[in-house]
């Protein structure tokens, strides 16, 4: 297990960024943030806070929204992406898990897999889509089925395989327990947690389930309105009192409604 998510070599470094959006909507104003390798690196915020636009400027995604990455650099094993299209992070081992899971539902579950090793072919292919098998068994049962008729659940998996045959170093996981029930959540997270463990990759997840997250998570940044506001190991901001009462429904005289912890009033040294 890492230390905190720290490790000796820093993967992915964000310096600064801006984002803007039609050229006239600022997005994300100045979020540095790093991941290193081997870590689980959360990303955490409400809905709106500019998670997934983080995301997307990483892996280049941003052009099909009309947004840009307008300050700062992101970089990669110390290179500039700039100039990188999605393809070419991908052969450079970033791949980015949509959030909404996106499968090609006409196609079975085994054929989505296999989109994801489309540059690749021979027996490693083979050897990659036992691997996913072997962390997703229920993928291996509906193998044959469309993947417009499988669960929610079971769609996460197979998003999360077709990365997976690509053969990545780093995940950038997009909400991952979207429209889940509590139970498949952990199972993802497990296998989050198990494929980090045995398998080397990185992680980089956007997530709006707080609780779930820093317990799986290494290291955590808390984004609002496009700026990192907190940031520190996940065990720390577990036991930290805004994070308890702003994030987790807690605080020091007990469990807050949900009503209660959107009503609340910012803390001026968050706003600054």
């Amino acid at each position: 297990m890492l230390d905190a998510g720290h490790t000796e070599e820093t993967l992915l470094e964000v310096n600064n960024i801006e984002v803007i959006y039609n050229h006239v909507i600022l997005v994300l104003k100045g979020v540095s943030l790093s991941v290193p390798k081997g870590g689980i690196t959360a990303l955490l915020g409400g809905n709106g806070a500019g998670k997934t636009t983080t995301l997307k400027a990483i892996s280049s995604l941003l052009q099909s929204e009309r947004g840009e990455v307008t300050k700062g650099s992101i970089q990669y094993r110390g290179e500039k992406l700039e100039g990188f299209d999605p393809a070419g992070l991908v052969k450079k081992g970033v791949i980015q898990v949509m959030e909404g899971r996106h499968c090609f539902e006409h196609l079975t579950v085994e054929e989505n897999l296999l989109t994801g090793a489309y540059t690749r072919s021979g027996a490693e292919v083979a050897r990659d889509l036992e691997m996913v098998y072997d962390y997703f068994p229920r993928l291996r049962e509906r193998r044959k089925s469309q993947a417009g008729y499988t669960s929610g659940g079971e769609q996460q998996m197979v998003a999360i395989g077709r990365a997976l045959m690509s053969r990545p170093e780093t995940i950038l996981l997009d909400e991952p327990s979207m429209g889940l029930a509590p139970q498949l959540v952990e199972e993802i997270f497990g296998i989050v947690k198990s494929l980090n463990e045995n398998e080397g990759v990185t992680f980089l997840l956007a997530e709006q389930n707080t609780n779930v997250a820093l317990r799986y998570a290494h290291y955590g940044y808390i984004l609002e309105s496009g700026r990192i506001v907190m940031d520190g190991p996940a065990a720390e901001l577990r036991e930290n009192p805004d994070v308890k009462e702003f994030y987790l429904g807690m605080s020091d005289e007990g469990r807050k409604s949900f009503r209660d912890v959107r009503s609340y009033r910012r803390r001026k040294r968050w706003l600054s």
